[in-house]
C-alpha cells in the first residue's frame, strides 16, 4: 500500500469531505445523537479536537486560517483509488501563538543571529494544549502508513520553504516515528485526573490524605457560597443564550489575561451546532444571572476542559467550576481520565497529578538544530525531575508527610482553561 499512495497538501478542510476526514481522524467511531458511537472495534479512543467537526469550525469562524497568522496547509494521504489513508492537520504559521509549547526563545535567537524562522509550520490542533493524534491513519494501516507520514514532513518542509516543523501535543507512539524521522524529542507537563472506577467524588476523597480531603470539602462549600448554583449543559440543553453568556465570561477574562482572545463568538455558535453532544458547559449562575463558565469537550475516555470565563470574582468558584465538577462528571460517566488544559501547579492539591507531554520537532539549520538539541536533551530532564518530585508531593494519602508543596492554594489560572 504505502508504494502507491500519493501525497498533496490542501489549504482548507474544505477540499476534503467530512466522512473521508472523519475516517482517518477516528477510524471505528460514528457520530450520532448522544455522541460518538464505536461503529467497530476502534483501535484507539475517540477524540473530538481532530475531528472534522471542530477543525472546521475554528476554520470557518475564522479562528485558524492564514489572516490570523495560521495558513491551512494539511497533508493528505491517498491511495490510487482515492480512498484517504492518512492526514495531517498542519498550518503554515507566522507567529507562535496558540501554540501552548513555546520556542520563542528559538525564534529570538536565530534572528538575532540572521536567520529567518518565520514561516514555520505547526502540525497540531490550534489553541488546543490537548494530546491527540497528529499523524491521522485508518486503524488497518497505522504500521505502514504513519511511518511514511513521519518521514514526509521534512520534505514538505524544504518544498514550502519554512525553517521548522512542529509537531505538538503528539501521542508517544508518533513522537516515536517522527524521532526515528529526525525529528527532536521535547517533554513538558499537565496535570490530569486519573478516574480508576471511583462511584463517587467522595471515594476519590477517600482516596486522599485526611487534611488535603477537609480542605476539598471546605473548598467546594465556599465555593458556591452567596447563593452559587452550577449547571451541566450539553446536548439540547445547550443554546445561543447560553453562548452569548460564555462568550463574555470568555472575551471579559481573555482580554485581561492575553490581550487578544483566540476564539470568536461565531465559533462557539458552529461547535454548538455541529458538536453539542459531545460538549459539556458547566455554567455558574447567581441571582438569576451567569456568572462564570467552563467549556469541556467529551472523548470516549476523556473529560478535556478547555476554556473559562467569569465576570464576577469569587473565591474557589474557578477551582470548582472547572476542576471539581469535572471530576464530578467523569466520575458519574465512567471517563477515564479528565485533562485540564496547560500548566498550572494549583491543580495537584485537587486530584490532578503530573503527566508528560510530547511534541517532536524538525530544524532545518544545523546550527540551530545543534542549539535545540542540546537545551531539549537539559529540559527533557529537569521535566522528568520536577515530575516524579509533584507525584510524590500530592495530594493522596501516601504523600501526607510531604511538605508544603500541593497545599490548597488560590492563585489564579495562568492558562486558557
Amino acid at each position: 500500500m504505502p508504494g502507491d499512495l500519493t501525497l498533496r497538501t490542501v489549504h482548507t478542510l474544505k477540499e476534503i469531505d467530512r466522512a473521508r476526514w472523519d475516517a482517518v481522524a477516528n477510524p471505528g467511531w460514528t457520530v450520532g445523537p448522544g455522541g460518538p458511537l464505536p461503529a467497530d472495534d476502534p483501535a484507539r479512543p475517540y477524540n473530538p479536537f481532530v475531528s472534522f467537526d471542530f477543525l472546521s469550525s475554528l476554520e470557518e469562524a475564522g479562528c485558524a486560517v492564514g489572516k490570523t497568522g495560521w495558513g491551512g496547509c494539511h497533508l493528505v494521504a491517498e491511495a490510487a483509488d482515492g480512498t484517504l489513508v492518512g492526514a495531517i492537520p498542519a498550518y503554515v504559521k507566522t507567529h507562535s501563538m496558540g501554540e501552548y509549547v513555546f520556542d520563542h526563545g528559538w525564534a529570538d535567537a536565530y534572528e538575532r543571529a540572521g536567520g529567518r524562522y518565520y514561516p514555520k509550520l505547526q502540525v497540531s490542533v490550534p489553541f488546543t494544549p490537548a494530546t491527540g493524534p497528529r499523524l491521522l491513519v485508518r486503524d488497518d494501516l497505522t504500521g505502514a502508513v504513519r511511518p511514511l507520514l513521519a518521514r514526509s514532513l521534512a520534505a514538505v518542509g524544504r518544498q514550502l520553504g519554512v525553517s521548522s516543523i512542529h509537531v505538538t501535543f503528539a501521542e508517544e507512539a508518533e513522537v516515536e516515528d517522527l524521532a526515528a524521522a529526525g525529528f527532536l524529542v521535547r517533554w513538558d507537563q499537565q496535570f490530569h485526573f486519573a478516574n480508576p472506577g471511583y462511584g463517587s467524588y467522595e471515594d476519590f476523597l477517600a482516596e486522599l490524605a485526611s487534611r488535603k480531603r477537609k480542605g476539598l470539602r471546605k473548598e467546594r462549600r465556599e465555593a458556591l457560597e452567596g447563593g452559587i448554583t452550577v449547571e451541566h449543559l450539553t446536548g439540547a440543553a445547550l443554546t445561543e443564550a447560553h453562548w452569548d453568556a460564555f462568550h463574555r465570561f470568555y472575551m471579559d477574562t481573555g482580554a485581561r489575561k492575553w490581550g487578544r482572545p483566540y476564539l470568536n463568538r461565531a465559533f462557539f455558535s458552529l461547535i454548538g451546532e455541529r458538536m453539542a453532544d459531545r460538549i459539556l458547559l458547566v455554567m455558574a449562575k447567581r441571582n438569576g444571572r451567569y456568572i462564570a463558565g467552563a467549556l469541556n469537550f467529551i472523548g470516549s475516555d476523556a473529560l478535556y476542559g478547555r476554556n473559562w470565563g467569569c465576570i464576577e470574582e469569587h473565591p474557589y468558584l474557578h477551582f470548582e467550576v472547572c476542576y471539581h465538577q469535572a471530576i464530578d462528571f467523569a466520575i458519574a460517566h465512567g471517563l477515564k481520565r479528565v485533562e485540564a488544559g496547560a500548566q498550572g501547579e494549583h491543580k495537584l492539591a485537587r486530584g490532578y497529578l503530573p503527566v508528560t507531554t510530547r511534541s517532536a520537532h524538525h530544524i532545518e539549520d544545523p546550527g540551530l538544530r545543534r542549539a535545540v538539541a542540546d537545551f531539549l536533551r537539559r529540559e527533557r530532564a529537569v521535566v522528568s525531575d520536577v515530575a516524579e518530585r509533584l507525584t510524590e508531593a500530592g495530594p493522596f494519602r501516601k504523600a501526607e508527610a510531604v511538605g508544603p508543596v500541593g497545599e490548597i492554594e488560590t492563585v489564579a489560572p495562568t492558562d486558557e482553561e
